[in-house]
């Protein structure tokens, strides 16, 4: 085996790819037809292709069917679109006859029923906000559908999910200083930064990527950052990574206490693949917090880690209790749709284009364990056993419909 060329083809072309397993080699490289509809759900403004990823997808034989106006939350013109070889569509039902559909946000029962048989769909899975009834409609169109937050890379992490994370974890220090700087919601208060002046108190609940990129954003706003988790290995990770010795504690009631008595700004971005996320902040804890203080709850997709919590929206976004003001938006990236549009496209396009590579999805399918980690529909069989249990539908284990004789 020439290792040189084998680590060279893997630097260039698979970042996004597992360890492959045994397959053929000379594939038939597949044309693809790909449709990107207008998102129609409650305040999503993010596109899965940026104009640049339709033209490269274009230029490599493919043929991308965009929505009228699809990409106008996130500043993408449709002239934009139709100059990177895209074809402008009027209608959605028309962009649903493409065989891959490239969505942000979990179809709406009104966009499944506009979407053929045998279709690949990629999209969120937004799984606490399901029903049954969602991966039944879904199962009746034998559609092949792939959750982009549970897609998992060669080195065992969710390469979107970091992404936006990165996003996620700066914008909740921009959203929470303005809070924290409002006479109304804060308290009229600057994060830091200022000779002879104390800074803002930052506590961080979660030292994974939204933690690690807010502490780097409070950092250099100026702010002083305590961070707190579970996970010896994440916090001292997080301590490497930041290149800068902060204080870190695993949590425990007593000392979380003692850091949200003092606190200024708190950043909940305790993360969790599918079960709800764990309270760690009591409602009595947020009663002895400071008048004006602020908590962003970035954990709120998946329930939130304070019990005072509850959904907001990017209309309301918050409200106070006990004179705190909360932030719960869930799709915290969907404020800057552009910069986060950007990063879904930079997964998605080398996706594509890996697929038609390899020939068709079933083929690509059977390279990619990771990706095959994040597929929960195939040719309408579930296939993933937590949504079966959840929601008592009968599953089968994709590895065994990948490779039936193994």
């Amino acid at each position: 085996m020439d290792l040189k060329n084998n680590f060279t083809n893997f630097s260039r072309s698979e970042q996004f790819i597992t360890q492959p397993e045994t397959v053929e080699l000379h594939r038939q490289k597949s044309h693809l037809t790909i449709g990107v509809p207008k998102e129609i759900a409650f305040q999503e403004t993010r596109i899965g292709l940026v104009p640049e990823a339709v033209a490269m997808l274009v230029n490599n034989g493919h043929s991308v069917f965009i929505e009228t106006g699809a990409g106008k939350s996130a500043h993408f013109s449709d002239h934009e679109y139709s100059e990177a070889g895209g074809q402008i569509v009027h209608s959605a039902a028309e962009v649903y006859q493409a065989d891959f559909i490239i969505k942000v946000a979990p179809p709406l029962p009104t966009e499944i029923e506009k979407i053929k048989n045998r279709t690949t769909l990629f999209s969120a899975l937004n799984l606490t906000g399901q029903t049954d009834e969602y991966f039944k409609r879904l199962m009746l169109k034998k559609t092949t559908a792939i959750s982009y937050e549970h897609i998992k890379d060669r080195t065992n992490s969710y390469p979107v999910i970091r992404s936006l994370s990165e996003i996620v974890g700066n914008t909740s220090i921009y959203i929470a200083a303005e809070y924290l700087c409002s006479s109304d919601y804060g308290k009229a208060k600057s994060l830091g930064g200022f000779s002879g002046i104390s800074p803002a108190k930052v506590v961080i609940l979660g030292a994974g990527t939204v933690g690690e990129f807010a502490a780097r954003a409070a950092l250099g706003m100026g702010a002083e950052v305590k961070i707190f988790d579970n996970s010896v290995y994440k916090l001292r990770n997080i301590q490497n990574s930041i290149n800068q010795r902060l204080f870190t504690s695993i949590i425990t009631q007593s000392e979380l206490t003692k850091a949200l008595l003092t606190a200024d700004v708190v950043i909940g971005a305790l993360h969790s693949s599918f079960d709800e996320t764990p309270l760690v902040i009591s409602e009595d804890m947020v009663r002895q917090m400071q008048q004006g203080s602020v908590i962003i709850d970035v954990s709120i997709v998946n329930g939130g880690c304070c019990e005072t919590s509850h959904l907001t929206n990017h209309t309301h976004p918050v409200f106070k209790k006990h004179g705190v003001t909360h932030y719960c938006v869930p799709n915290i990236s969907s404020k800057i749709p552009q910069t986060a549009s950007y990063a879904l496209s930079n997964f998605f396009a080398p996706i594509l284009l890996k697929i038609a590579d390899e020939g068709g999805i079933d083929n690509y399918l059977k390279t990619d364990a990771g990706f095959r980690k994040g597929t929960y529909l195939y040719n309408g069989i579930l296939t993933n056993k937590y949504i079966s249990d959840l929601f008592n539908i009968s599953c089968q284990d994709i590895d065994l419909l990948m490779f039936p004789y193994h």
